[in-house]
Formats: structure tokens, sequence, C-alpha cells
């Protein structure tokens, strides 16, 4: 059935990957925006759950891959800040360690999955219901996680899968109509929501609002980066 539905984070994931035809991973500050802005140039980004830096290195090397840095420690490499892929030359190869987008995106199981943001909703919308072929679509907002594991759920990612949700246009799940009808709601408030946000306060405050402003860009994006053979690549 034609239908899109939305679920929160992992949990989401596992609920959603066997009642859906594909998946879409909505983590707007910063995973999936640095996503599509590295696809968008033609390069290919295999995400990595975050974790142990030798064995992040490891896997790099394994894949033939070059491994990001730490946003904060980057030294003009690249990194989970979108703004240090703005020059990514095309065929790159990234490994893009991620405490939630990549975490997410390799819990797909066989499931089709997608990597969604404010940036690309429509055409990642597009790609889905090419994927779906007239079966559901699987929205998950990755939120953030508490110092304890817990899930944090966040208000841009919200926002991101609402609007990828929106350009669906679909039937909904309560759920997904909330999401929806939040992303509608926020109209010309959105910037202002998602920069006083805890994720947008916290990238601003230590000095990354240009990460802000690029995830915040509407509509700018005509790929829709898809999970192929471990690496997303624009389709």
């Amino acid at each position: 059935m034609a239908q899109a539905l939305s679920e929160w984070g992992m949990a989401g994931v596992e609920a959603l990957r066997g009642r859906v035809v594909v998946l879409v991973i909505v983590d707007v500050l910063s995973f999936s925006t640095a996503v599509d802005v590295a696809v968008s140039r033609g390069a290919a980004v295999l995400p990595l759950p975050h974790g142990d830096d030798s064995v992040a290195r490891l896997a790099a090397e394994r894949a033939g891959a070059m491994l990001a840095r730490p946003r904060r420690a980057a030294g003009g490499q690249f990194s989970l800040s979108p703004a240090s892929l703005l020059e990514i030359p095309a065929g790159t190869r990234l490994m893009l360690p991620s405490p939630n987008g990549s975490r997410l995106s390799l819990a797909g199981g066989g499931t089709p999955v997608l990597a969604g943001c404010l940036r690309n909703a429509a055409a990642v919308a597009r790609a889905a219901l090419g994927l779906a072929r007239g079966g559901a679509v699987g929205v998950v907002p990755a939120g953030e996680r508490w110092p304890d594991g817990g899930l944090r759920p966040a208000i841009e990612d919200l926002l991101g899968a609402g609007a990828v949700i929106d350009a669906l246009a679909l039937p909904c799940s309560s759920e997904a109509q909330v999401a929806r009808d939040a992303w509608r709601s926020a109209g010309a408030d959105l910037p202002r929501l998602i920069r006083a946000s805890v994720s947008g306060r916290e990238l601003v405050d230590g000095g990354f609002p240009r990460d802000v402003d690029l995830a915040l860009e509407r509509g700018v994006s005509s790929s829709a980066p898809q999970l192929i053979d471990g690496a997303y690549r624009a389709v």
C-alpha cells in the first residue's frame, strides 16, 4: 500500500524496515546534509558508526577510502562538517563516521536506504517513490542521543522528515502526518527554529554557523543519495 510512515531513531528503523519498501534517514545537523553536499559533487560516502579511531582507520584502509576527521579536529580536512565538503573532488571515497546518521543508515538490512535533508527533500521523495513502486515509504528522523544513550528527539530532524513526507504526497500514518504538518506550519520561521534548537546552538556556539546555513538551504539539491554496496551515491 502506498503510504508514508515515520518513526524515530534506531528503534524506528527496526520497526519500519519490514513494513516498507524504502527507508529515508533524516539527520539534518549534520550527517544527511554532509552526505548530500558530498555526493552532489560526485563523491561516494561510506557511513561508519562512530567508534574507536584505530578501528575507523582500519575500516577506511580496507575500503580504499579517505577517513573523515572529527569536526572540531579537522584542521581543514574533510569531516562531518558540510562546509568542509564543499570542494570535495569527484570520485573521492569518503568514510564518514557518525553516531546517528551512519548507524541508522547501516541498519536498513536489505531495504533500500536514502539520506534526506532540507536541501534534497524533493529529489529524495522522487527517488523513494520510484524505488517503492506503489509500496510504503518509511521516513526516519534520526534524532540525537542523551549522555545515557537514550534518544533525544531533535526538531531539525522532525522538520526535515516532514519536508520529505510533504514531497512524497502519500497518505500518511499519524506519525508521518504530525511531521508533515510541523514542516508546513514552520514556514518562514524555519531558520529561526533550527538555529535556536539545541543542535543549532551547539554548532553556532562551537564555531560552525556555516554548517547550519548549509543545512537550512531548501530545495537546492537535485541529488538523492542512495546507499549502494555500502556507500551513498547520487541517483
